[in-house]
């Protein structure tokens, strides 16, 4: 087997909390629609894919669904609410990916929108061990998982082959993908056993407490 050099994690339940349910009730204030109806709705929107893929700006996001829903969010209210989503505190401590860096490069592959990365790049202290170039976001490439697509993009990033890399995702068909263009690939069901799945996976990280 291939040497790994690489470990390339997925973002939302894997690094970062995600909550939907707050975006739901933010969002769904005033509206006839439940939360989850709205919810329900904007994910099968024929614009979702491309405010997912980078081709609907956030503002224009803002008023594509303010019009279609009778939104009277102003921008930033908007934002927070959509934001809302991303828990504040990461999952593991900084001094994990200080480990993982000394012996691999590190990167980002996620299917997420501009509005998120700007707080997520923002927030979170671990972005130190990602530089700007091992960041591959569905919103900036172009191309959504599973699309193999945005794979070859984040391999590209961190300059390595497939068999060289490690893809940890908390969704079972992206993790599959993965694994069939050359990854090792890790599902994390539960995030706290994030050491002991890299160990298993080859990576050599020491024993500690993740969370």
């Amino acid at each position: 087997m291939a040497k790994l050099r690489a470990v390339i994690f997925d973002i939302g339940r894997v690094l970062v909390c995600v909550d939907i349910q707050r975006v739901k009730a933010a969002l769904a204030q005033g509206l006839p629609l439940s939360p989850e109806e709205l919810w329900s709705a904007i994910e099968k929107d024929p614009r979702w894919p491309d405010w997912q893929e980078g081709r609907v700006s956030p503002r224009d996001w803002h008023l594509h669904l303010c019009k279609r829903f009778n939104l009277t969010m102003r921008y930033e209210e908007f934002t927070t609410a959509w934001n809302s989503a991303l828990d504040p505190k990461p999952i593991h401590e900084v001094s994990l990916f200080a480990e993982l860096a000394k012996n691999y490069r590190l990167g980002l592959l996620s299917n997420t929108d501009p509005i998120h990365v700007e707080r997520l790049e923002s927030t979170y202290d671990f972005y130190k061990y990602f530089p700007k170039a091992v960041r591959t976001y569905s919103c900036s490439v172009g191309a959504s998982k599973p699309d193999p697509l945005i794979y070859q993009h984040a391999l590209k990033a961190c300059k390595v082959k497939a068999e060289e890399a490690v893809y940890i995702d908390d969704i079972p068909a992206y993790v599959e993908t993965a694994r069939r263009l050359g990854f090792r690939g890790i599902h994390l069901q539960t995030p706290g056993k994030l050491r002991s799945e890299l160990g298993q996976a080859g990576i050599k990280v020491e024993t500690g407490c993740t969370t």
